[in-house]
């Protein structure tokens, strides 16, 4: 009798386990059907239209050495060539950090920057923004600096604070100085200084 009951139950479940798994892999099938393809697409149209014209590097890195050793490092929180220019790059966020070969550290960060790879330039805008680890911090609102080597020129206008007191000049200049001489910032075109003295400590 409890064979008879044990079959009993094996032929039940031969039906019903089989018809359970059609009514799960319908479900499955109904639920699918049901999403809407375009609520998954992580990018809206708009973006999605941009990327396709113009090629975009999130986060790019841009290293070189100089032949006096010092080390260069230009990076960007995006970087975008546009249709149809080759070498020609446009960068947001730029921060730019030289480490010389002198032991000093110069970094420089701006919000926008056309990079030229065949020109070995790179021209930052917005609020531009130069700081050294000899206490020098310099305001502009464009400057040029060259890849490969030492040399960051504003053509225009600077604002600076510095261990003398504040300073404005019609132009900068920080290149290498001459020999094994450590960076330099050249001010000029109607530089004015206000010194500020250091007080003595008691």
């Amino acid at each position: 009798m409890q064979i008879d009951r044990y079959s009993q139950l094996v032929g039940w479940l031969k039906v019903l386990l089989p018809l359970l798994a059609l009514a799960i892999l319908s479900t499955l099938f109904l639920l699918s059907r049901a999403i809407d393809p375009e609520s998954v697409i992580p990018f809206a149209d708009k973006e999605i239209q941009d990327r396709l014209r113009d090629q975009q590097v999130t986060g790019p890195v841009y290293q070189s050495m100089t032949a006096d050793g010092d080390a260069l490092s230009f990076s960007a929180e995006k970087l975008i060539t546009p249709q149809g220019q080759t070498g020609a790059n446009e960068a947001l966020d730029v921060s730019v950090v030289m480490e010389l070969a002198t032991g000093s550290n110069v970094t420089l960060t701006a919000e926008h920057g056309n990079f030229d790879i065949a020109e070995n330039r790179a021209e930052l805008d917005g609020d531009v923004v130069i700081v050294t680890s000899t206490g020098y911090r310099v305001l502009s609102d464009r400057m040029i600096a060259q890849l490969t080597v030492l040399h960051v020129e504003s053509p225009g206008p600077v604002a600076a604070t510095g261990p003398l007191g504040t300073l404005d000049a019609g132009s900068m200049d920080l290149r290498k100085g001459t020999g094994d001489g450590a960076a330099q910032l050249i001010f000029t075109n109607g530089v004015k200084l206000v010194y500020v003295p250091k007080l003595d400590k008691e």
